[in-house]
């Protein structure tokens, strides 16, 4: 990924720069609301965990690593939410409890085992639980291990330093050595990540309980969760490493903490770092598994067609790779319900696009995307939301980008319809146009790029054969063995030998990695990533 301190024309003539500090910061304000946190818990660990570096004597290179990694600790949390909802029922309020009670004690077991099937009748609640009894706790298990893994693979995407990637990689570990994966302790734990571990937790037990609350949480937890040497650190220098920290501007803090000479992206090199992003966040679904690069190319065809100049394609190409970022602070016990929504829920739904706008407005940078993604669900006859705009009060580019978020959605499978064919899903978008919601010049450009989409590969890399392509897309869309089996009809058995199989040759352990992969790497049904349509209100 090329990096300059110094800004560079853009394509189409167009001077942008960004901080990868300000695109990392936008991405952790969204995790916050997956974990039930206040916006800007993320930011403040990272506050934190300078502070700590700072105090510790290192240097600009080491106080490096411990930025990124405090603010992409958790990143990967949100991978497997579709899991974490099967079993939980919400994945947010389940992530909530994690600053609750220490790491694999009673009282946190207890927690966890009292909500498995929340929000569901006492019978299916039973079900889970002996399901969960007979070899679901595994499955858990295995999931939090997997989420530094995938915290590291974005940082790999973001070409990160290999120090950093190493403390993503052990995020979860502890310096007891019971942590997760539980291959590493002491000072086989990175120390980056046993300070990002301290600040995490500390923040929250601060922002509750202030000064004298941190002071309890690293006496209780040192030597086991925490570094004896970094809870001693921050038991003696308390007030210092805290002082302020309600009261600050936390996101010009943050962005002005960052070591040494800041990382930029421009051009290519910030289209990449979208990319990387959007995909993660996409993850949180395997409905929408590279649904915004699909909506991606869409609109930037359809604005070619319609002859938006190379500036204002560039902008509408990088909106649609971020419309979706607010879609991690909505539960997966909306996303994936396969019943309809009732009006909390709706509620919510129709929260997103404002979530998504939280998230990056802050970066002043972000500006000229930031105002086409919020209007994604606008519609003209002042039907949308979040702020009910009509008419010319929605831009050009924004009309194009809801057009193909639009189609892109009904090409793609929810939990409660199968995908729409390309001739119904054009159908459904020509009556929009017709009823006045979609922009009628905006929908007709983007039928026409979806009608020239060039098809993919029907084999996959790292020696998958063409069977084992098919299982992995299921698989990524969140079908079990038995679903999986039954749509290609093989047997339960031989559709688990071909996941063993997949994730032996692409070295993968659960889902979310396998699905990883497969966005990676083009490897998503055809009708997801071909035709390159996107959502209508409620789709």
């Amino acid at each position: 990924m090329a990096r300059s301190a110094t800004a560079a024309t853009d394509r189409g003539g167009e001077q942008v720069q960004v901080r990868l500090a300000e695109l990392v910061g936008a991405l952790s304000l969204g995790i916050d609301l997956g974990f039930g946190q206040p916006m800007e818990h993320v930011l403040r660990q990272c506050l934190i965990a300078v502070r700590i570096a700072e105090r510790l004597g290192l240097e600009d290179p080491q106080r490096a690593d411990v930025y990124y990694t405090a603010l992409l600790v958790n990143v990967g949390c949100h991978a497997d939410a579709h899991e974490q909802a099967k079993w939980f029922g919400d994945d947010v309020a389940l992530k909530s409890g994690k600053y609750d009670h220490e790491f694999r004690s009673l009282r946190a077991v207890l927690s966890g085992v009292g909500r498995l099937g929340a929000g569901r009748p006492p019978l299916h609640r039973f079900r889970v639980g002996l399901e969960f009894a007979l070899g679901g706790h595994r499955e858990v298990d295995d999931m939090i291990a997997q989420h530094a893994r995938i915290a590291r693979s974005l940082g790999e995407q973001l070409e990160l330093p290999g120090t950093v990637l190493d403390a993503l990689g052990s995020a979860y570990e502890q310096w007891d050595g019971k942590g997760w994966p539980g291959k590493l302790g002491r000072h086989l734990v990175p120390l980056p990540a046993r300070i990002a571990s301290v600040a995490e937790f500390t923040e929250v037990a601060h922002r509750l309980g202030g000064v004298e609350a941190v002071r309890e949480l690293v006496r209780s937890r040192s030597g086991s969760q925490f570094d004896p040497m970094v809870a001693e650190l921050v038991d003696r220098e308390a007030e210092a490493i805290y002082a302020g920290l309600d009261g600050v501007d936390t996101w010009g803090a943050v962005i002005d903490a960052e070591p040494a000479l800041g990382i930029t992206v421009e051009g290519d090199a910030f289209d990449g770092a979208l990319t990387a992003i959007a995909n993660f966040v996409d993850l949180k679904s395997p409905y929408t598994l590279g649904h915004s690069i699909a909506v991606a190319q869409l609109a930037r065809a359809a604005g070619e067609r319609l002859g938006l100049d190379p500036r204002e394609v560039s902008t509408l190409g990088r909106a649609a790779l971020v419309h979706d970022f607010g879609r991690l602070g909505v539960s997966n016990a909306i996303w994936d319900r396969k019943g309809p929504l009732g009006a909390g829920q709706w509620e919510r739904v129709r929260l997103y696009p404002h979530i998504t706008e939280r998230m990056l407005q802050q970066a002043a940078s972000l500006a000229p995307i930031t105002r086409i993604a919020v209007q994604v669900q606008e519609r003209l006859d002042g039907s949308g939301y979040p702020h009910g705009l009509r008419g010319t009060a929605i831009s050009r580019p924004a009309r194009v980008l809801a057009a193909a978020d639009a189609y892109q959605a009904l090409r793609e499978p929810r939990a409660h319809r199968p995908a729409w064919e390309a001739p119904a899903a054009a159908s459904i978008l020509r009556r929009e146009a017709s009823a006045g919601r979609l922009d009628g010049a905006a929908v007709e450009a983007v039928l026409d790029a979806a009608g020239h989409r060039v098809r993919l590969r029907r084999e996959g890399p790292a020696g998958l054969t063409a069977r084992e392509v098919e299982v992995l897309r299921l698989l990524a869309q969140g079908l079990s063995n038995k679903e999986i089996a039954e749509r290609l009809v093989i047997s339960p058995k031989t559709a688990g030998t071909h996941i063993e199989h997949i994730y032996a040759k692409i070295d993968a352990s659960s889902r979310a990695t396998a699905s990883v992969f497969a966005v990676q790497h083009g490897l998503l049904p055809e009708e997801q990533l071909e035709h390159a349509g996107a959502s209508v209100p409620g789709t």
